[in-house]
């Protein structure tokens, strides 16, 4: 199977604007992430996809691959669609480009889910991560994920699920981490598919692959990395670079 890295890079952002072309120990946090995934040797070809004249220049300088996308792109998934509909491929995987910090094991863990599908049942992975402090449990910007016995994603939500009404019970809790790997037929699928109202609701894109049927299965990891939303997180992760 041939396999590839996408890394949807938007230049603005709410809560952190040009937050991936900040500084990052002598480098911007966009090339960073980038060079990450590429030296985890786990792919045929790493591009980042951008709207953004500045973030291409920036990648392709530095003698990487960039693609440019058009503006107006609901999310990650239907950016990463546009570039990837005419390419000889089989597994996509969906890299952040806020994570610098990306490494080779969590990636490897999303692809080894296709190399044990044979029947080629499983039409997407992804990765959670066990949390335990209740503020972040209870943060709308934390993502949480439910999953049934086999670790196939149930539900999403910016909410605390399950909700702890038992209290006699032990909770457990999953942050949704947004590396994606999918089939390439999942992803154009859901570039076709129009949004339906609980991902409407929640603003989770993961969800409109369940509210269509499709087969999520998520991984656990404990590599908890850190994202690069704010510039709090901006200092933490130079702090943590050195």
């Amino acid at each position: 199977m041939k396999r590839i890295a996408m890394i949807p890079a938007r230049f603005a952002a709410s809560r952190f604007p040009a937050k991936l072309m900040q500084d990052l120990q002598g480098k911007p946090v966009i090339l960073r992430t980038y060079e990450a995934a590429v030296n985890t040797h786990l792919f045929d070809d790493v591009f980042v996809v951008t709207d953004s004249e500045v973030i291409f220049k920036v990648i392709e300088a530095a003698g990487g691959k960039a693609i440019m996308s058009i503006k107006d792109h609901e999310c990650g998934s239907d950016r990463i669609a546009e570039a990837v509909e005419n390419m000889d491929v089989d597994i996509i995987v969906n890299v952040q480009g806020d994570e610098p910090f990306t490494e080779k094991e969590s990636l490897a863990s999303v692809l080894d889910v296709f190399d044990n599908d044979p029947n080629e049942e499983i039409d997407l992975a992804s990765l959670m991560v066990k949390i335990t402090d209740w503020d972040e449990i209870s943060n709308p910007n934390t993502v949480k994920v439910i999953v049934d016995t086999n670790n196939f994603a149930l539900y999403f939500s910016r909410s605390p699920i399950p909700y702890p009404r038992a209290k006699d019970v032990n909770s457990i809790y999953y942050k949704h981490k947004g590396i994606y790997a999918f089939r390439k037929r999942a992803l154009m699928d859901f570039q076709r598919l129009p949004m339906l109202q609980l991902e409407a609701t929640e603003k989770i894109e993961a969800i409109r692959y369940l509210e269509y049927g499709k087969k999520l299965k998520m991984v656990e990891t404990t590599v908890s990395g850190i994202e690069i939303d704010t510039p709090e997180d901006l200092e933490r992760a130079k702090k943590a670079w050195k």
